[in-house]
This record gives C-alpha cells, sequence and structure tokens, in this order.
C-alpha cells in the first residue's frame, strides 16, 4: 500500500478514534486524525533533538522540527505511533515514553490532535533518508530563540507544541 493509501485513524473534534480512511482522503477533505509527537531530550534535560524534514515531506517540507512523529495508523494508538515513529524517524529503540499533552492543530489545512510525549536519550540517531536532512542537540534557551523567531523555518504545529511544552515545563 502507497504512503497516501494507508489507511490511518479518523478521530472526532474530542479526540476520540471513531474510524479509519486512506491517507489522502484526510489530506483532500481535511478530516480530523491524530499523530503521535516524540520530543526528545538528552539524559540531563539541558538539550532537545531537532530534525530537518526532507524537501520531498508533502507536509511542511525542508523546515526544523523539534518532535519525532507521524499520523497514527489505523488500529494503532498514539502511544504505538509515537514509539514507530521514533524508531524510523531517528532510529531511537527501547526508551520510556513520557505522556505529556494533547495539542490540537486546525489551521485550515490540517485537523489533528498530537498526542505528545518526551523520551530521554543520549544514544546515536539514525537519520530515515526519506524524512530526515539532517539534526542536531539545541540547548533549552537555543530552542526557545528559534521557536520565538517568526523567520526560523520551524514546523507550524511543532512550534506551536514546543512553545506548549515551554509553557507546562515553567510551571512545574
Amino acid at each position: 500500500m502507497s504512503g497516501s493509501d494507508e489507511l490511518v485513524a479518523l478521530y472526532d473534534l474530542g479526540g476520540t478514534a471513531v474510524g479509519e480512511a486512506a491517507r489522502s482522503r484526510v489530506r483532500a477533505e481535511n478530516l480530523w486524525h491524530a499523530a503521535g509527537v516524540v520530543l526528545v531530550r538528552s539524559s540531563d534535560g539541558n538539550s532537545v533533538y531537532v530534525h530537518l524534514r526532507t524537501p520531498t515531506k508533502d507536509v511542511y517540507p525542508s523546515t526544523w522540527d523539534c518532535w519525532a512523529g507521524g499520523i497514527v495508523a489505523a488500529g494503532e494508538t498514539p502511544e504505538d505511533c509515537a514509539r514507530r515513529e521514533l524508531a524510523e524517524e531517528l532510529g531511537v529503540h527501547g526508551v520510556e515514553l513520557q505522556p505529556l499533552f494533547v495539542h490540537i492543530t486546525d489551521d485550515g489545512t490540517i485537523r489533528c490532535h498530537n498526542f505528545a510525549f518526551e523520551a530521554r536519550w543520549d544514544g546515536l540517531f539514525v537519520h530515515q533518508p526519506s524524512e530526515v536532512v539532517e539534526g542536531r542537540w539545541l540547548t533549552l534557551d537555543e530552542l526557545r530563540s528559534w521557536l520565538e523567531d517568526p523567520e526560523s523555518r520551524f514546523v507550524p504545529d511543532g512550534r506551536l507544541g514546543a512553545l506548549e511544552w515551554f509553557r507546562r515545563e515553567a510551571a512545574r
């Protein structure tokens, strides 16, 4: 099955899985769906791993992101999706995923519940060539500066999710 024909989980406005549809239909009709996304931090918590998306990505090509993740497949949980995408995109396996929050993207072209998780990792990264061009560690201050700079080429929903993460981290 090609990427546009894969079956993905459909969600309702409240964030509950309610069915399935081909990925191409979800994109064409702007249907509610979900994503499992993971913020990878160094074990000391002082840095976050960011990666540059390939120019061939169907959504937000050639932009930076601090979330490894993707669309929840039919029959898959958001956590299973996050774990699968973390392994596929960055080659990270066997880490504990800490649930964070759900942030919603509804920007006129994408309607998605982003189930956010955090993982700690100091190992090597193995980028999936079809999805990731390069990656690097940023300190928390560097990441916040990138996110707050409207000229930075950062994935829009990733930016909003990371700013929400900073807001919640500051409250702890």
